[in-house]
This record gives structure tokens, sequence and C-alpha cells, in this order.
């Protein structure tokens, strides 16, 4: 059962006791991610985050990561579109510890200015990897196709010059305006006592200032063309993302779109795991996925491909796109994607940080908590008949786009295949 509760200031707690278990998973989630930030300070999310752990009014860098994994602990955040993480894992005695290491960094962080010129280089650094990455950064290259004049189409880590341009001020205005109690959950999971888990979040968190919950720039509902982006790199491999827009998170239809998924290339068993690598050993790597956000989404193929056989990979899967659409999947077909959606999401829920951030995730960015068995029901509803008409209404041609990594050139003609 999950708990709920509020402080006298508006943040937001989550629980689930999870008795059996020697930890306990920790997770401080900001309201605010890429997607509200401003082309100017692209990235200034994820440099916070970075900062954070640098040090804090009590604490040196290299004590913060001692105290936890000096206790055998992991110590870790993240930063999304949508929001912010910072989260421990620790052996449930020292919870106390957990909690106190959290608040300590989202109130009161140092922010020194040499350690923002340190970070900026580290980050750029960063960048620079996944750039190196084209099996990464081609998804990025995909994105700016899909959202071309708005933040969702941007690197969440920023670009080196906005990186660059970035200034301590601005690093401190911007926490300053969404690190506040109203835009803040705090989720806990696992071997804890409700009473002592309440009394250490007030202790630790009750006096964040409350603000108020931030917004973000809505996505445009402008109407796309089909889009093709090469970049032109001396790999062994092309690598390709191949889809368009999909579905918001809570759209009616977000399920079947993850069975759909799931039937294409969740997978070992999807078909063009099968058509694609199996059958053709035309890559080693291939997925399909779909991603949602507050009001919109994608849906995305993506895939590792020898680069002379680029075009027929494209065609095997724009030809799998389009018997998906024509035909309805078989009975057993989908019940194996069903069984295989709910079972990677029982057997995650296992682990008390994988169910952390089911919690904090849906908290802070839906405002509410779907149970197990509300999507169990919701997956289990989607019929035979809905997976080929979502099919129908995304896999269209004006919807299709492409973006391609690898020593390819011919735009025009790899343009041509995309026909579905």
């Amino acid at each position: 059962m999950v708990g709920k509760f509020n402080l006298g200031n508006g943040l937001t707690i989550i629980s689930h006791r999870m008795p059996s278990l020697s930890s306990v998973a920790i997770g401080i989630w900001i309201g605010v991610g890429s997607r509200y930030e401003t082309k100017r300070i692209n990235g200034i999310s994820h440099f916070l985050e970075h900062l954070l752990f640098k040090g804090t009014k009590k604490r040196s860098c290299q004590q913060l990561k001692q105290a936890i994994e000096g206790v055998g602990g992991s110590f870790n955040g993240f930063t999304s579109e949508e929001a912010t993480c910072y989260l421990v894992k620790v052996v449930n005695k020292y919870a106390s510890l957990g909690f106190d290491i959290l608040s300590d960094m989202v109130r009161n962080p140092l922010l020194k200015n040499e350690d923002v010129e340190a970070e900026r280089k580290v980050i750029g650094q960063e960048i620079k990897m996944y750039e190196d990455l084209p099996s990464h950064y081609v998804h990025e290259i995909f994105d700016g196709l899909l959202w071309p004049h708005h933040p969702l189409g941007r690197n969440i880590a920023g670009t080196l010059r906005t990186v660059s341009a970035i200034k301590r001020k601005d690093l401190f205005d911007y926490w300053e305006k969404y690190y506040r109690a109203k835009n803040i959950v705090l989720a806990v999971v696992g071997n804890f006592e409700e009473e002592r888990m309440r009394e250490l979040a007030g202790h630790y968190l009750s006096k964040v200032g409350k603000g108020e919950r931030q917004k973000f720039s809505p996505a445009k509902k402008e109407k796309n063309s089909p889009g093709i982006k090469l970049i032109f790199k001396e790999t062994e491999q092309a690598h390709l993302c191949l889809g368009g827009k999909g579905l918001p998170r809570n759209h009616p239809d977000r399920y079947g779109l993850n069975i759909l998924a799931t039937i294409l290339g969740g997978n070992m068993s999807s078909r063009l795991f099968r058509e694609v690598r199996e059958k053709r050993s035309l890559a080693y790597e291939i997925a399909a996925g779909s991603k949602e956000y507050y009001d919109t989404g994608a849906f995305v193929v993506s895939a590792g491909v020898a680069p002379g056989k680029t075009k027929e990979a494209l065609r095997v899967i724009l030809k799998e796109l389009k018997k998906v659409k024509e035909r309805k999947v078989e009975e057993g077909e989908m019940k194996r994607a069903k069984e295989f959606l709910l079972g990677q999401l029982l057997l995650g829920l296992e682990d008390s940080s994988t169910y952390m951030l089911w919690l904090g995730g849906q908290q802070i960015t839906e405002g509410r908590i779907k149970s197990f068995k509300e999507v169990k029901s919701k997956i289990n509803r989607v019929n035979r008949e809905d997976i080929k008409r979502i099919a129908t209404a995304l896999f269209r041609e004006e919807n299709l786009n492409l973006a391609l990594i690898g020593p390819l050139k011919n735009e025009e003609e790899i343009s041509s295949i995309l026909k579905i």
C-alpha cells in the first residue's frame, strides 16, 4: 500500500513499506528538467544537478560521498526532460543518514564559483563523449526532428555554447525558483517504520520554502512534415532512429502503444528482432519503444546496421510497420506482449530503488500514483482492434522521421524509401 501525506510547507511525501527487505531507497524529486529551460540556459537543470554533489554548507564533496558509500550505500542523481532526482539506497538502519545527506544537498548547496568552473569542463567532456557515441547521439538528432523549435528537441545536457555561458547567478536563481517545497516530492520505499519516516521527513524538509509548482512550455501542435537528417561519420555501422510523434502520458491509448512497441521490437521474440536480426543478419541491436511526456510523446525504432545494408534494413522495418497496420496481431502474440510488460514491471518492483523511481516519477509528473492493479487492468483491456487502430493513426508517411549517423551521403535516395 502506498502512503501519501504533505508537510505544512506543501512538500509531498509518498512511501511504500517492504518489511522483508534490508534496504531503504530514498529519492528527492524536483519538478524541473530540460523542457523548463529557455534556449539561452539549455542544460542548466543538468548543470545544477551536478553541482549539488560538489558540497554543501555543512559537508564537502568528499564528505557527502563518504557518508553514503562508507555505510555500503549507493548515491546518484539524474536529470530528465520533466524532473530531476537525487537518490540514495542504504541499509535500513542508516535511513536517517540518507535523509540527512539528500536534504542537505537540496537545501544547502554551496554553488562555489570554482566548482561551477570545474564542473563546466566536466559537462563539456560529457557532451563530447555522447556526441562520439552514435548509438546515443542519433536519438538526440531524432528528438530535434520531432520538436525542432521546442526544449524537448534539445540535449538535456545542453550544448558547449550554452553551458559555457551559464553563470553562477543563473544557477543560484534557478535553484531558488525551482527547489521549493510545492515543487518537490520525497519518495521512500523499503524497510522502515512509518512514524519514524514521517519524523525524519518533517525534521529535514519542513523548513524548505514553499514556492509554487512550476510550469513548462507546452509542446506545439505544429503540423510536421516528414523529416530526415543524415550526419556523415566514418563509422563501422550506420545508426538510425525511425519514427514520429507518439502519445502523451495520460492518453487512453498509451498502454496500447506500449504493447505495440513490445510486439514490434521490445524483446528477442519481437517481429523486428526476428526479421531484421535473426532472418537477415542486418543488425546486432534493434529495438522499438515509446516515450511519453505530459502533453506529447514519440514512437521510435532504433538500430545499428552495416552501412551497405541501410536501405534494406529500412525497407524491412517499414514493411513490418505496414503489416501491423493492415492485419490484426494474433491472440498469442498479443497475450505474450501483455505478459512481458506486466512481468517486467512486477520483477522490477521487487527492488526498492526501482519501486521508488516508479512512485516518485509518477507523483512528480502526474500528481498521482497508478497501482500495479490499475496498470494491469489498463493493459489487459487493450484488444487487437486497438493495436491496429493505433498503428494506423501513428504509422503514416507524414509522421515518419529518420535520423541517421554513418558513412552515408545520399539523403535523397534514402528519403525515397520512407513510404508506408
